[in-house]
């Protein structure tokens, strides 16, 4: 028989327990935003440097995938909510100090804009489309002469559906994990990161392909600096924090995050994508869909791990 002696009620295990109220569809619907904030931003960043030709995957095809996922995202979001029937109570009022409300009111604006985006592209990939009705003849005719000015609005509310992905966590103050103001550019980068991977699975030019890695590499080397800096920030804070730092210190959540976020999600694909570029023959594929698994575990890994942290009083 084992004998244990406690000290105190606190080293009791369970003691305090942790309430664990989001699962899967929040991580899944944080990653989906992310995905299609970067794919949004850099179709609005190429068409205004008037680059749809050399790059036709980021401008014209990838952006394709945003309203699906989006809506897919939207969908997870719901499937969450306890009260579903109130979901539109949201948009009664706008709180400026409240992430949901900017975050609500901003899918509001950037869903109908990723569709009618790649609306005003339908006719290349399908040239026989007719939209039947003249009003939305002159509706795609107006879009597309004014491409230039939406384009500038869909990367701006792009880049604040990715920093609100982090600060949705950010604003939780009694989850220690969270409770950083590194998370919204950490997310915004990770997304802006995700949506290269998209695009270059998508791409069929050695050019556009060698740009994205490019810039994609520069996406990876910014995240490992701020998740550096996120647990430096953590180690030389309070208890709880350090506390929270540790989980991913050799905690639970060390071999997942260290594993399928850190080498798999970001170095490794980084060193493949620095081979292509020296010109060495690597598939594609393997750096992009590397990046978006990693890109989406750590989503998910967040969102456990912070619901565990909690300050103690």
């Amino acid at each position: 028989m084992k004998e244990e002696l406690f000290v105190s009620g606190r080293d009791i295990p369970n003691i305090d327990p942790y309430l664990n109220i989001w699962h899967w569809q929040i991580p899944l619907y944080l990653f989906l935003g992310g995905l299609a904030a970067g794919i949004l931003f850099f179709a609005g960043y190429y068409t205004i440097l008037r680059k749809e030709k050399e790059m036709e995957a980021t401008v014209k095809w990838a952006p394709f995938l945003a309203p699906f996922a989006l809506v897919l995202g939207l969908f997870a979001l719901f499937l969450d909510l306890k009260h579903k029937l109130y979901f539109w109570q949201l948009y009664t009022t706008v709180r400026f100090t409240s992430p949901m409300s900017w975050g609500a009111w901003t899918l509001m604006l950037i869903t109908p804009i990723s569709f009618i985006w790649a609306a005003s592209y339908i006719k290349e990939v399908f040239p026989k489309w007719d939209w039947k009705f003249d009003v939305l003849n002159r509706f795609e005719a107006y879009i597309i002469k004014n491409r230039k000015g939406i384009a500038w609005i869909m990367m701006i509310l792009a880049v604040i559906l990715g920093v609100y992905t982090g600060i949705l966590l950010s604003a939780f103050n009694a989850r220690p994990l969270w409770n950083t103001s590194i998370l919204g550019p950490l997310f915004l980068v990770s997304g802006l990161s995700t949506g290269l991977a998209a695009i270059m699975l998508m791409s069929k030019s050695k050019y556009e392909r060698k740009v994205v890695s490019r810039l994609d590499l520069i996406m990876i080397a910014v995240e490992l600096f701020l998740i550096i800096h996120l647990f430096m920030g953590f180690l030389a804070a309070s208890e709880v924090q350090v506390e929270a730092a540790a989980l991913f210190l050799g905690g639970d959540f060390t071999a997942v995050f260290w594993i399928f976020v850190i080498f798999l999600g970001l170095v490794f694909p980084a060193v493949l994508e620095v081979l292509e570029l020296r010109g060495y023959h690597i598939p594609v594929w393997i750096p992009a869909v590397l990046i978006l698994i990693g890109g989406l575990v750590f989503r998910f890994v967040m969102v456990e791990a912070g619901q565990i942290t909690r300050f103690l009083y």
